[in-house]
């Protein structure tokens, strides 16, 4: 197999997108406004790519993604990334994301602590909103000072962020949840 591949797949939360090649997953996308915008997400790391269904490894992540829509918390530590292209600053924030296991959370300020410099955490927010592997690269699992949902830019926001950490168990169902 050479060159990029993606797929189009749906989700609770809308149709996901993911692009891989030889190296890894290249990029994945939340739902966009419509299909087209998914894929012009995914072809920004992706370029050329093809649609196609996808092989075995593949479709496990996307049963995974799935299955965490879904309420099933799920861990992807397993996924192997094409980071080519990626500054080398936003691969040492993704690779501090990816230490976040599910049921965890980090603020701005610790990755900023743990690159040497808190005032580096607006650098980190700025890598997070580039983070071409959003959901596997778990940049919902970072918060603001004090737990504050900020910082996300998928579909629905700090709700769906919301989401997925109480799906994850890092944060407690509130009343709303049982609506």
């Amino acid at each position: 197999m050479t060159g990029y591949f993606f797929t189009l797949f749906d989700t609770a939360l809308g149709r996901c997108g993911l692009a891989w090649g030889d190296a890894g997953i290249v990029a994945v996308s939340f739902p966009e406004a419509d299909d087209e915008r998914t894929i012009a997400r995914l072809t920004r790391r992706a370029v050329d790519a093809v649609e196609t269904l996808p092989p075995t490894h593949i479709r496990q992540v996307i049963d995974d993604i799935v299955a965490l829509f879904n309420g099933a918390p799920r861990g992807f530590d397993y996924v192997k990334f094409d980071m080519a292209g990626i500054a080398e600053f936003d691969c040492d924030v993704i690779a501090l994301t990816l230490a976040i296991k599910p049921g965890e959370t980090k603020t701005y300020g610790d990755l900023a602590k743990a690159l040497g410099d808190v005032a580096l955490s607006r650098r980190v927010g700025q890598a997070l909103g580039r983070n071409p592997f959003p959901i596997l690269a778990p940049c919902h699992r970072i918060v603001g000072a004090g737990g504050l949902m900020t910082g996300f830019s998928a579909p629905g926001g700090t709700t769906t962020k919301q989401r997925l950490l109480k799906i994850e168990g890092a944060l407690a169902p509130d009343l709303f949840d049982a609506l």
